[in-house]
């Protein structure tokens, strides 16, 4: 069993669909908020890994379902962000038989994560990303696994189509399991609050791409999948309520963020995220019902940084198209 002196949090594990448990590792002492996903296939598979600094809660769910260092066959990652894959590395020291799948335009910072913790480091500040993440460790380049849309993960007996799924980064991808029709969708429709019956954009700096995250969920709501796994958090047993509720909320923040640039192309990142905290605000307590809880609600994926991330999407769209950076109509 896991050494309790380790780091490691008590796992919250749950079923989420048939053969496959939802694991709460608590990130930044939060709970509900990311999810990694055990398959009980003939060859045991994680999806997700969490950060680094709950790999002792991950090691400690799986000694909990009964899989030792022996057993995991594979780790499977929507993308290579630290909140989903950071502590790929750790378990596949771990795990030495375990292989990583992985797109390949991620692959090769799970391999060499040195621009990823950088990037990572310039959106959260240094000491921030340390405390909520950890240590990222490299992964062994001879383990990992470059997957593309329309590729098979076997395993064993079950597989795992992988579905290309970019807009909230270009190497981010969905996994439908073909036994049960269940799709694990990282942050393809963003994140889905469970304590406050929440949705909430996931549009970080600097891959967003409105477009490519609607027509994303487009393509994964024709799949008609059983039920959605997302990353953050938890199953969603409506997936059309899913798709549309996520796509909506994308949709109404991009449009904030464009009318404010339109009215002022020179505005800050101070004055976009007072104005999407209040619609956050109202957002969270119509659905919810109760106080705005900011800093739960801003725990992973902060107001900032989709404010950030949807100035650079119109921004760079404005430049693409008319060789400026401001709205075309100025």
């Amino acid at each position: 069993m896991t050494d309790p002196d380790d780091g490691a949090r008590s796992p919250v594990i749950a079923e989420a669909a048939p053969d496959v448990t939802v694991v709460d590792i608590g990130t930044g002492g939060f709970d509900a908020f990311n999810a990694v996903y055990v398959l009980a296939a003939r060859e045991p598979t994680l999806v997700e890994t969490g950060p680094g600094a709950d790999e002792p809660t991950v090691r400690a769910a799986l000694d909990d379902l009964g899989l030792g260092p022996s057993d995991l066959a594979h780790v499977v990652v929507t993308h290579v962000h630290m909140d989903h894959a950071g502590g790929a590395g750790a378990l596949l020291h771990r795990y030495p038989g375990a292989t990583l799948w992985i797109h390949e335009i991620g692959a090769p910072h799970a391999a060499d994560p040195t621009r990823l913790i950088a990037s990572t480091a310039r959106t959260y500040g240094e000491e921030r990303m340390r405390a909520l993440y950890g240590e990222t460790l490299p992964c062994p380049a001879d383990r990992v696994r470059a997957v593309t849309g329309g590729s098979v993960i076997p395993l064993g007996d079950r597989e795992l189509e992988v579905i290309h799924t970019p807009g909230h980064a270009s190497h981010h991808v969905a996994l439908l399991d073909a036994s049960t029709g269940a799709l694990f969708t990282g942050e393809a429709i963003g994140s889905h609050l469970p304590w406050a019956d929440c949705y909430r954009p996931a549009l970080p700096p600097p891959e967003v791409d409105v477009e490519a995250a609607l027509a994303s969920i487009d393509r994964l709501r024709e799949r008609a999948p059983s039920t959605l796994l997302t990353s953050h958090f938890g199953p969603i047993g409506d997936p059309e309520e899913g798709f549309e509720r996520g796509a909506a909320r994308i949709g109404a923040w991009a449009e904030t963020v464009r009318r404010q640039l339109e009215t002022d192309p020179e505005a800050s990142s101070d004055a976009l995220v007072d104005l999407l905290s209040q619609q956050a605000s109202e957002e969270y307590e119509a659905d919810s019902g109760q106080p705005f809880d900011l800093e739960r609600y801003d725990a992973i994926g902060s107001i900032r940084m989709n404010a950030d991330g949807l100035a650079r999407y119109w921004r760079t769209r404005w430049e693409r198209q008319t060789g400026s950076a401001t709205p075309p109509s100025r």
